[in-house]
C-alpha cells in the first residue's frame, strides 16, 4: 500500500501563518491581549493570584486582558517542548472547565505562542476556560520517526492538567481539546483514537488522558488523495491507523468542525467526508463552513458567513449567520459540551 499520509501535512508548512490582522507594529500579545505572568515561577502560585483588570487590548474593544503563564515542563525529563497556561481574568478560581490547544504548522513547524494559538486561547480564557496551549515533537529530514510521539505528547499534556488540576484551578472531568491545521488532527486524534501504544497512548496511565469535547479547525482527515510516500515507523496499516475518520465512533466525544469554503491547503471535502462518519456513527457534531475564509484562521477568520450543519441525540439541524465570526458560536458548543 502506498503510504501519502503527511504530504499534505508538509505542504502545510508552505501554506498560510495565522491570519493575522495588519496592526503591524503591536505585539501578538498586545494585539489579542494578554499578560504574562513572568513572575510566576510554579502552577502552585497560581490560587494566591488577585484579580487584575488594569490590562486591556486597546485595538480590539478594550477587551480585559487574559494572564498566561509560560514555557512549564509537561513532558518527561530531557525533553525541550514546554507548555503555556491561560488563566480568566479577575481572582483565582477552582473547578473550572479547561481546554487544550494544539498548534498547527504541518507537524514540521509552529508553536504554541503563534498568533493563532495565542488568539483562540485568549478568547476562550476570557469566556471563563482554563486554556493549555502545548508544543509536541516536530518532524524534520534528521527527525522524521515522530508518529505516534506527536499524537502521545498531546496526551499528556491533557493528563498533565488533569494531574494538577487543583493548582490550575481545574474541574478534571470537564476537559476540552482544540486545535486548527495539524493541530486539528492531533485533537481528532487524541480525542477519537483509544489510548493504545501505536496511537501515542499509554494504557498503563494512572492518569487519564480522556477528554469531553473536541474542536477541529480545518485538521487534515483524509489518506487518500495526498502523494509521496511520506508517513515513516507506522507499518502496513499506517493510513487507516492514522486517519482520524477511521476512528469515529458513537459514543465518542462531541465535536465542532470549522473549516473555509476556500481552503486551498486542506480541502473542505475532508472536513465533508469526516461529518459524514459521524452522522453515519450518530456522533454529536457540529460542522460549519465560513464561507470564502481560507487556511489557517483563528476564531475571527475573513469571510461572509457561516452555515452549519449540526447533529445532537440523532436530531440533524440547520443554521446560519450573516457573519463569518466564529467566536460565539464555539463558546456556545464548549458550554453545552464542558460548561461554563
Amino acid at each position: 500500500m502506498r503510504m501519502h499520509f503527511l504530504s499534505i501535512f508538509l505542504c502545510l508548512t508552505l501554506g498560510l501563518q495565522a491570519a493575522e490582522p495588519v496592526s503591524a507594529k503591536l505585539s501578538v500579545e498586545e494585539r489579542v491581549g494578554i499578560q504574562d505572568l513572568e513572575t510566576i515561577k510554579s502552577i502552585s502560585e497560581l490560587a494566591a493570584l488577585k484579580s487584575d483588570n488594569s490590562k486591556q487590548l486597546a485595538t480590539d474593544g478594550a477587551r480585559v486582558a487574559v494572564r498566561r503563564f509560560s514555557n512549564f515542563n509537561f513532558l518527561p525529563e530531557g525533553r525541550t517542548e514546554k507548555l503555556d497556561i491561560y488563566l480568566p481574568p479577575g481572582a483565582f478560581k477552582k473547578g473550572r472547565p479547561a481546554v487544550l490547544f494544539i498548534h498547527g504548522g504541518g507537524f514540521k513547524t509552529g508553536d504554541k505562542a503563534e498568533f493563532r494559538s495565542a488568539s483562540v486561547s485568549a478568547d476562550l480564557a476570557r469566556a471563563g476556560y482554563v486554556v493549555a496551549s502545548c508544543n509536541y515533537i516536530l518532524f524534520s529530514k534528521k527527525n522524521p520517526g515522530v508518529w505516534p510521539q506527536n499524537i502521545s505528547d498531546c496526551r499528556n499534556a491533557v493528563r498533565w492538567m488533569r494531574q494538577n488540576a487543583e493548582a490550575l484551578g481545574v474541574d478534571p472531568s470537564r476537559i476540552a481539546v482544540a486545535g486548527g491545521s495539524a493541530g486539528g488532527y492531533l485533537a481528532l486524534m487524541v480525542g477519537l483514537s483509544e489510548d493504545r501504544a501505536e496511537l501515542g497512548g499509554d494504557k498503563d496511565a494512572k492518569v487519564s488522558a480522556k477528554v469531553s469535547a473536541i474542536i477541529d479547525m480545518y485538521g487534515v482527515t483524509d489518506s487518500e488523495h495526498h502523494g509521496k510516500d511520506t508517513l515513516v515507523n507506522a507499518g502496513p496499516e499506517a493510513e487507516r491507523l492514522f486517519s482520524p475518520i477511521a476512528h469515529v465512533k458513537a459514543g465518542s466525544p462531541p465535536v465542532l468542525i470549522l473549516h473555509g469554503s476556500a481552503d486551498p491547503t486542506v480541502p473542505l471535502k475532508e472536513s465533508e467526508d469526516l461529518a459524514k462518519a459521524m452522522i453515519a456513527a450518530k456522533l454529536d457534531h457540529e460542522f460549519i463552513v465560513i464561507k470564502d475564509a481560507v487556511h489557517t484562521f483563528d476564531l475571527h477568520p475573513t469571510g461572509s458567513s457561516w452555515s452549519r450543519v449540526s447533529m445532537y441525540n440523532g436530531l440533524i439541524n440547520e443554521g446560519a449567520n450573516g457573519s463569518p465570526d466564529v467566536e460565539s458560536v464555539t463558546i456556545d458548543f464548549l458550554r453545552r459540551t464542558i460548561g461554563q
